[in-house]
């Protein structure tokens, strides 16, 4: 049942981020008003942050819990439902995604990366940004950004159930918008952390959903990289698995120079679409699992 209640939340989630509705950050960003004061000196502590994320997780646990144990296990699907609704999407990316392509078509990059400089890691969003450094930043955060909304949640979903999904989420809000500043890098640790194992079986998915033989020329940096983080096990799986250059464009610029006004576009098209196929091998594999018992 837990693969139907998924199945259904990602779908009726993919459909309201086509809208651009019901985004799950509004809801982290005002809970963790509650934390927005905290004492000369502490700015850096997490302690006060954790509270906020765990108190949920372990009420939404129990909750599960009791509910298994007296027999009504039924009765926490449309609550589980309703949660991971809220804890998946990305809205707003589709549209940002859309309007980029087309001032990369222009040939305007000031315009592009106007768009989405706010997107961008702080340190990365300087104006003088060349095209093809901004281009992989932007990708990077946007898989980046699919994987923690989506991949991240699935994941610990099906291994412990709503509360580790909320505690997984509930850290990459933390990493984001926490209201000290100071504090996040080390959330974004715990939240490295989380993403470690899920992280790596979506590296490996990307070799089943795209090129196989070029993702396996770059698999064993990704494997047998322990310390690399999120962002960069991603990135670097995607580029084997993507054929055209799709993630390394100064060598399409060199190859298809006549194509390069299209390479922004097409670029993101296929990185969705490798996303989006994962996802889809992600869902089958669950579903055998369900189907042979494991699950």
């Amino acid at each position: 049942m837990e693969f139907i209640v998924f199945l259904f939340a990602y779908m009726v989630r993919r459909r309201l981020d086509s809208l651009d509705l019901i985004s799950g950050e509004e809801l982290w960003r005002n809970w963790f008003r509650n934390g927005r004061r905290a004492r000369a000196g502490h700015e850096a502590g997490i302690m006060a942050g954790l509270v906020l994320v765990l108190l949920p997780a372990l009420l939404l646990g129990l909750a599960e819990y009791l509910l298994v144990s007296s027999g009504w296990r039924m009765a926490a699907y449309p609550l589980e439902f309703l949660v991971l609704v809220v804890l998946m999407g990305t809205p707003g990316w589709s549209k940002l995604l859309g309007v980029y392509a087309q001032a990369w078509q222009r040939g305007d990059m000031q315009s592009a990366w106007h768009h989405v400089k706010d997107r961008l890691p702080a340190d990365e969003r300087g104006a003088a940004l060349s095209p093809e450094a901004m281009h992989l930043s932007l990708s990077k955060t946007l898989m980046v950004s699919v994987f923690e909304r989506f991949f991240l949640v699935a994941f610990w979903y099906v291994v412990g159930g709503i509360g580790l999904a909320v505690l997984a989420r509930g850290l990459v809000a933390l990493a984001e918008q926490w209201p000290q500043a100071p504090a996040r890098p080390r959330f974004a640790r715990l939240s490295n952390l989380m993403g470690w194992i899920p992280a790596r079986l979506l590296s490996l998915t990307f070799g089943i959903a795209g090129d196989l033989a070029g993702w396996l020329r770059e698999t064993r940096r990704t494997l047998t990289g322990v310390t690399r983080g999120v962002g960069e096990v991603l990135m670097i799986s995607a580029n084997g698995a993507l054929t055209g250059y799709a993630l390394d464009p100064a060598r399409f610029s060199r190859i298809h120079p006549d194509e390069w006004t299209a390479f922004g576009g097409r670029s993101l098209k296929a990185v969705r679409d490798l996303l989006n196929r994962s996802m889809l091998v992600w869902i089958c594999t669950l579903a055998l699992l369900v189907i042979s018992g494991v699950v």
